[in-house]
């Protein structure tokens, strides 16, 4: 009796709670047809996407991250020369058994931020190693370096100061710089002579800040920090370089942009990722001087509302700066196959830009061509990818191969016959 008392009193209580059907009817209606009108823009969108040849298929990997890798579709391993993975490290057993480790001593997370509840000793030696890495007071964490690049600009610079970019900067460069209130300025890509016009345009400015790319990813081309550095002097400025295309394998110890041209310490901010060359996870930082760390750790947004890194991670990472304190032989070797490749490119006829980096950028010129090639190289088992727009500028499509330390001589030399095979029947050589 009391149960159906119960279930007359919970319906008449779900009739009263409930909108009519006719709204429900009207409510979708409305959705649907919102949907519709979106729907087909978006399928227009789609459609010129495809038409133009730069529609990107994500290749599925169904293998650990390596010199070798598994691709869905193929029934034998395939050479992969499209990773950021320089260093070979990011399957290292070493790096795997210490990811392993931390699983288990703390966990997959904390679920929390770092200032609640977050911070695990792990965060604070992995700081600490980054700080000497790179002969720095301090370095801050955080999820991505598209954070660390988010969170930066913001936090130092004010209205009354003022940002000088590189007109190539990375999208995370640019986007942080919006965030900021500060006058906002570009100049020409490694243009000198530009940089210092811009620097006299805003010589009242409180802060003047220099922001640069270490190693610019798409072309493969490196900043000319010692200029750079010498201007920044002359007019009293900051300097900033985002290293995530330098970190743990350019210069002779792979320590970056700053030791490739011999001015280590005369850059003031350097924000890097955990993501490439150290380890291949996630993962990104800053590293500067003391007082710029505390308050990053006060006021930058990326770090107060996003989640700690997983302690899997951040041990992974920590390893591998323990391999690259320890010694360079790996950055050696990946200085040594990146020569012996592009030598063998120009050799061969092709079109390779960028300075002496891993990043070898092939030039191709069409969208659909560099589509094509790259398919071809799969047939071939090796795996490269076609850049176009808008990753990359228009009428400047290409294939971007990049060099690991994990490659053998044995893997440069059939990837460099798998492009000749290419280049010959595409008319590219």
């Amino acid at each position: 009796m009391v149960f159906s008392h119960m279930t007359s009193w919970l319906g008449t209580i779900s009739l009263r709670l409930m909108p009519s059907v006719s709204v429900w009817n009207s409510g979708c209606r409305s959705c649907s047809s919102a949907w519709a009108a979106t729907r087909t823009i978006l399928d227009q969108e789609l459609k010129v996407i495809k038409n133009a040849g730069t529609w990107k298929e994500e290749r599925i990997i169904t293998s650990r991250q390596g010199a070798l890798i598994d691709v869905e579709g193929k029934t034998e391993k395939v050479l992969n020369f499209c990773a950021n993975n320089y260093l070979g490290l990011s399957s290292h057993p070493a790096v795997v058994e210490a990811g392993k480790k931390a699983l288990d001593k703390y966990g997959a997370g904390l679920s929390s931020v770092r200032f609640i509840c977050g911070t695990q000793d792990l965060h604070k030696e992995l700081e600490r190693k980054v700080a000497k890495f790179h002969d720095r007071e301090d370095a801050i964490l955080y999820a991505s370096c598209f954070d660390a690049n988010a969170g930066l600009f913001e936090v130092l610079l004010a209205p009354e100061d003022a940002v000088i970019s590189d007109e190539l900067n990375h999208a995370s460069i640019i986007d942080g710089i919006r965030l900021c209130k500060a006058q906002k300025l570009r100049y020409q890509h490694r243009n000198m002579k530009d940089l210092e016009e811009k620097l006299k345009e805003c010589q009242g400015a409180r802060i003047k800040l220099i922001a640069t790319d270490g190693v610019f990813s798409m072309d493969g081309n490196v900043a000319p920090l010692r200029d750079i550095c010498d201007l920044a002097e002359k007019y009293k400025a900051m300097v900033f370089i985002d290293e995530c295309h330098a970190t743990g394998f350019f210069g002779r110890t792979g320590r970056g942009t700053e030791e490739y041209f011999s001015v280590t310490g005369r850059v003031d901010i350097i924000n890097s990722t955990l993501g490439k060359a150290l380890g291949g996870a996630a993962g990104g930082y800053t590293t500067g001087k003391k007082e710029l760390i505390d308050l990053l750790r006060q006021r930058s947004r990326p770090y107060l509302f996003s989640n700690t890194l997983p302690p899997p991670v951040v041990a992974c990472a920590s390893k591998v700066f323990d391999i690259l304190l320890d010694n360079f032989s790996l950055t050696e070797k990946v200085t040594k196959n990146t020569q012996k490749f592009r030598s063998e490119m120009k050799a061969a006829g092709f079109n390779i830009i960028g300075d002496d980096h891993p990043i070898c950028p092939v030039m191709l010129g069409d969208a659909h061509l560099a589509s094509i090639f790259a398919n071809e190289m799969l047939e071939r088992g090796i795996y490269v990818i076609g850049f176009s727009f808008p990753v990359v500028p228009k009428g400047k499509a290409r294939i971007r191969v990049q060099i690991s330390a994990a490659h053998s001589e044995q893997d440069i030399d059939k990837t460099v016959d798998a492009f000749i095979s290419v280049g010959k029947k595409l008319k590219v050589i």
